[in-house]
C-alpha cells in the first residue's frame, strides 16, 4: 500500500491560509524599488527586461525565498500591496514581467508565441476554435497550466464573482488513497489528452500523461480534465473505461468539496504564484462591468523555474524536457515548428 505525501504543499483547504509562505505584502520600500527599476528600464523591450536591469537589490532576497517555496514550501503565493491603479496597463506589465524574471523564465502561451498573457472576457462563445478559458467569463474546472509555476496579476477585478479557489493535489492524492486506494493505480497511469484549440505549433493531436506521479520519490500531478474528454470523444482514442472514468470524477469530487480548497478574491495590485506540480486552480464565473476599462483583467505568466523537480518521462511529450531545472512546459510558436 502506498504511503500518503508527507510535505508543506499537502495542505487541507484552510490551514493554507495561517502558513507564512501564502501572503506577503509589499512595503512602500518595495514599491519604491519597482518603480525605480521600471524607470530605470523604460528604454527596454519586454523581452530585454531581466534581473540584470531590472534591479531589485532588496526585493530579490524575498523573491528567491518565494522561489524556493513554491518548490519546497506550501507551493501558492499572494503578495500584496501593490498599487497598480497607480500604474498605467503598460508599466504594469513591465513590473510584472522584471518581478517574474526573478523567479524564472516565462514560456510561450500560444502558436504566436506570447509569454506574457492577458486574461480577460473577450467574447468568445462555446465551440469557438479560437476561445479559451481563460478568455471567457465562464466557471473553469480545477486544473493545472503547462508549466512549472503559474503567476498572475490583477489589473482590475469583475463586478462580482471571479472568485478564485485553490486546492492542494498533494492532499488529494492522501484523500483519495485514504477513500479509494484502489483508484490510484488508473490515475498514475497515462490519460490521454487532446491537443488544445489554440495550440497550433504542436505537431502531436495526443499526448498521454498520468494524473499523479512519483519520480525520484518526488510527487508532481498534471490535471487538465477538459482536454481528457476531449480526447476520449474521438474515434482515434481507445474509450474510457469505467474505472477510469470513476478515478477522474472522483478527482473531481474530492476538489470540490469546501473543505479540501481555498477560496479568495484577487484583488487589483495582487499577484498570486502557483507550483502547477502540488496545487490546482480554478476561478468561479463572473460578471463585469459595461465600461470596458473596469472590466476584469489579469495579466499572466507561465514559468520554467531553475529549481524545479524532475518529472517522469510520461511527461515530456507534453512539456518538452523532464530534467530537474529544465526550461519546459508552454506552446510551440509556429514559427519554430
Amino acid at each position: 500500500m502506498p504511503e500518503p505525501v508527507t510535505s508543506p504543499a499537502a495542505w487541507i483547504g484552510d490551514e493554507l491560509l495561517s502558513r507564512e509562505d501564502w501572503t506577503l505584502t509589499l512595503d512602500a520600500q518595495a514599491v519604491d524599488e519597482l518603480r525605480d527599476a521600471l524607470r530605470d528600464s523604460r528604454d527596454l523591450t519586454l523581452d530585454q527586461i531581466n534581473p540584470s536591469n531590472f534591479k531589485l537589490p532588496l526585493l530579490k532576497a524575498t523573491l528567491a525565498k518565494i522561489q524556493h517555496q513554491l518548490e519546497h514550501g506550501s507551493g501558492a503565493t499572494i503578495m500584496k500591496g501593490f498599487p497598480v491603479h497607480q500604474f498605467s496597463v503598460d508599466e504594469a506589465e513591465r513590473i510584472f514581467w522584471g518581478l517574474t524574471t526573478y523567479l524564472g523564465t516565462a514560456v510561450s502561451q500560444s502558436a504566436s508565441g506570447q509569454r506574457l498573457f492577458h486574461v480577460r472576457d473577450e467574447g468568445f462563445q462555446v465551440g469557438q476554435p479560437q476561445a479559451r478559458g481563460p478568455n471567457t467569463r465562464k466557471r473553469l474546472s480545477f486544473h493545472t497550466d503547462r508549466c512549472d509555476v503559474i503567476g498572475f496579476m490583477c489589473l482590475q477585478q469583475a463586478k462580482s464573482g471571479g472568485v478564485n479557489q485553490l486546492v492542494s493535489s498533494m492532499a488529494i492524492y492522501n484523500q483519495i488513497l485514504e477513500e479509494r486506494p484502489d483508484l490510484l493505480l488508473e490515475l498514475m497511469s497515462p490519460y490521454y489528452y487532446k491537443r488544445h484549440n489554440v495550440d497550433l505549433g504542436n505537431e502531436l493531436p495526443y499526448c498521454r500523461q498520468p494524473i499523479f506521479s512519483f519520480h525520484q520519490g518526488v510527487f508532481a500531478s498534471a490535471y487538465l480534465r477538459v482536454l481528457i474528454d476531449r480526447a476520449y470523444l474521438d474515434n482515434d482514442v481507445p474509450p474510457l473505461t469505467a474505472t477510469q472514468l470513476e478515478a477522474l470524477n472522483f478527482v473531481d469530487e474530492v476538489a470540490d468539496r469546501p473543505a479540501m480548497h481555498i477560496e479568495f478574491r484577487q484583488e487589483a495590485g495582487d499577484i498570486v504564484l502557483l507550483n502547477n506540480w502540488v496545487t490546482y486552480h480554478r476561478r468561479t464565473e463572473f460578471i463585469d462591468y459595461q465600461e470596458l476599462a473596469r472590466r476584469r483583467h489579469l495579466l499572466r505568466v507561465w514559468l520554467a523555474v531553475p529549481n524545479s523537480r524532475a518529472l517522469d518521462e510520461m511527461f515530456r511529450a507534453n512539456y518538452g524536457a523532464v530534467e530537474a531545472g529544465a526550461i519546459r512546459g508552454g506552446m510551440n510558436s509556429r514559427a519554430s515548428g
